[in-house]
């Protein structure tokens, strides 16, 4: 047995879908946000890195090199022949919508890219952006506008000085799926404050908001952030592996199975990671969560009716 036979993974979808594997190739397209640059805040959300992740200080390679950097690596580690574009550093939607289709045209202009992924904020999803992502998605390529919302928990968003809240996600996937656009919801385990049973909820409220896709990460403290701060002085406990495994293994079984889950863990550099040391263990936390749902004779869905009725 392996992970895709108790989760619907990205990667068995994809190559349900293209009878191939098909791999992101993550993107840094030089944008910024308007959490730093000053149009809502600056220095970013609690948990975000300022110095290797600065604005400033980045000069990131042009996309095409990028992409062909990424596709080097996965050729020969996946085989892998086909590729979504995945802009992934900071919000990938916010500049001029001109701006933005430039270097979108750029990554779906290399023969083996066949779509985009987006990562942005729910406050950064205007409709000529979403009209342009949709008219992409006309065109047949495989389309995922991301949204990282994080937590349901107004008090959570604004404790991380996340500067949105859960309103402007609604109106963003409201509107990205009045135009068949598939949304993934990134939300964050172990947020400060936050128990596992708050991270039930919050999957709850994006289910009933209709979602697609869904990432899960742990909480991680890096060096450089306001997080750190609050670790050091005690402030901030992170969740222990044990629990992190336990409580996605809830969310598995909560969420219904045509719902894609694009990550069920994520790590951080060595060279920047404080604090949980298990998050540099990927494969550690994934068998975990393997071996806690065959543990439980569970799968995905098992208990997505009772959600649907709470």
């Amino acid at each position: 047995m392996t992970l895709s036979d108790y989760v619907n993974t990205f990667g068995q979808m994809m190559l349900t879908r293209y009878h191939e594997r098909v791999h992101k190739l993550a993107i840094d397209a030089g944008f910024t946000c308007p959490n730093r640059d000053g149009t809502l805040g600056r220095g970013g959300c609690t948990f975000c890195n300022n110095v290797s992740f600065s604005p400033n200080s980045r000069q990131p390679d042009p996309v095409c090199t990028q992409l062909e950097s990424g596709r080097r690596v996965l050729a020969r580690r996946t085989g892998a022949k086909k590729f979504l574009a995945y802009f992934q550093a900071y919000t990938n939607t916010y500049d001029d919508v001109a701006v933005l289709k430039q270097r979108y045209d750029t990554a779906l202009s290399q023969p083996d890219v066949i779509g985009l992924a987006i990562g942005t904020r729910p406050d950064c999803a205007p409709d000529k952006v979403l009209d342009l992502l949709q008219d992409y998605h006309d065109q047949g390529y495989e389309i995922w506008l991301e949204l990282g919302l994080q937590s349901a928990f107004e008090h959570s968003l604004q404790r991380v000085n996340r500067g949105h809240g859960f309103g402007e996600y609604q109106t963003a996937v409201r509107a990205a799926r009045q135009r068949g656009l598939p949304v993934c919801t990134h939300l964050i385990l172990g947020l400060p404050g936050e128990s596992p049973q708050h991270t039930h909820i919050s999957l709850t409220r994006v289910l009933d908001e209709g979602v697609d896709g869904l990432k899960l990460h742990p909480l991680h403290v890096v060096k450089g952030t306001m997080l750190a701060n609050q670790w050091r002085r005690d402030e901030y406990r992170p969740w222990s592996m044990r629990t992190y495994i336990e409580t996605v293994a809830d969310l598995v079984e909560m969420t219904p199975a045509d719902v894609v889950y694009h990550r069920l863990t994520g790590t951080a550099a060595s060279h920047i990671l404080l604090a949980p040391d298990w998050c540099n263990w990927k494969w550690k936390v994934l068998n975990g969560i393997e071996q806690e749902l065959a543990h439980r004779g569970t799968r995905q869905g098992q208990h997505a009716a009772q959600v649907a009725l709470q």
